[in-house]
């Protein structure tokens, strides 16, 4: 930020009247010179203080009425307000969902709402991409976990080297021939995974590329893995910490180790996808499928602060959060939890 001539005579009278007064506004000064810098000198964003915001109302992926709110009531509760106290000027894009009605949508093989989940997720593709192409970080709420098709897909078409960092209490890494259940909220991985590619000859997923290196995803929180799935993750040697791990290293190593594996020296781009299960069901208990022993509010914030300093998020989705479940109490509770973690990971400090 450049000093004029009339600001350096100002700053000498400072001095010369009062130095204290001096010192506090050459402080600020530097502050602002530091925050512009910032602005001005993302490595991956041109835009970075404005937030793309797309709600997706889907609730395809799995059985649950009520994770189509989610986006809604964290509108409703003041998101958009609490990112632009932040600084960030939000750009509103709501997914236009599928036309097609679930109850006509026949099962391919055990797969449920196949078309639908497909559908949606094209068209989430496409808008993220459009956003990410523009240079701004782009913020997708869901609706369920299926999503992160779209959201991942669309990501990696603007940032093809980019890290995946998914905070979870499921691996999502099932295949059409792995589940057991058939909710494709607990598969997208294996459509995305270039190891994997479990869509290739599967109709209607034909239209995902296998975007993601097995060596780019890293997993934080996880504690209800399926067999199938633990056999996946361990023979495409994906970098998983476990509750297990967060409880003997602390979140701040894991954290640490997790950031090494996936981003060495913080040269990649970060989409961060956050289930709000990877919490404890006393932390957000509003969700389709909590399962105790799971990251405190404190691990969860932690996990998004670490991650706006690192300096590479470009992208991030919050999914699961159902507010047909619970209490209206537990409903506020966790709307106020997502709320939170998204400003961490977007610069709000304790401090």
């Amino acid at each position: 930020m450049a000093v004029t001539v009339v600001e350096e005579k100002l700053m000498e009278m400072l001095i010369h009247t009062s130095p204290s007064l001096f010192s506090f506004t050459y402080t600020l000064q530097s502050a602002i010179d530091s925050m512009s810098s910032f602005q001005s000198t993302h490595p991956f964003l041109k835009h970075p203080r404005t937030v793309a915001v797309i709600p997706c109302p889907f609730s395809g992926g799995q059985p649950r009425a009520g994770v189509d709110k989610g986006p809604k009531e964290l509108l409703a509760a003041g998101l958009l307000e609490g990112l632009q106290s932040l600084g960030y000027s939000t750009v509103l894009d709501e997914l236009k969902l599928p036309t097609s009605a679930a109850g006509l949508d026949a099962p391919v093989g055990i797969l449920k709402n196949s078309r639908l989940v497909s559908e949606a997720n094209q068209e989430l593709t496409k808008l993220v991409s459009k956003h990410a192409g523009l240079g701004q970080l782009v913020l997708t709420l869901g609706g369920d976990h299926s999503l992160a098709i779209g959201t991942v897909s669309g990501t990696l078409e603007t940032y093809p080297e980019a890290c995946l960092i998914w905070i979870d209490a499921h691996a999502d890494i099932n295949t059409p021939q792995s589940t057991t259940s058939g909710n494709l909220h607990g598969c997208p991985l294996s459509f995305m995974l270039s190891s994997i590619h479990a869509g290739k000859d599967l109709e209607p997923f034909t239209w995902i590329k296998p975007c993601l290196d097995p060596a780019r995803l890293v997993y934080i929180g996880l504690r209800d893995v399926d067999e199938g799935e633990r056999k996946i993750l361990k023979e495409h040697k994906i970098r998983c910490f476990s509750m297990h791990d967060v409880d003997r290293h602390g979140i701040g190593k894991v954290m640490e180790m997790a950031l090494e594996a996936v981003n060495s020296g913080l040269k990649r781009p970060i989409h961060l996808s956050f289930d709000v299960d990877a919490l404890d069901p006393t932390v957000a208990p509003s969700t389709g499928t909590p399962v105790r022993g799971g990251l405190t509010f404190r691990e969860g914030h932690y996990i998004c602060e670490t991650i706006y300093e690192t300096g590479c998020l470009v992208s991030m989705d919050l999914m699961e959060v159902n507010p047909n479940l619970k209490s209206a109490s537990d409903v506020t509770q966790t709307l106020s939890v997502g709320q939170s973690l998204i400003r961490s990971a977007l610069g709000e400090t304790l401090l």
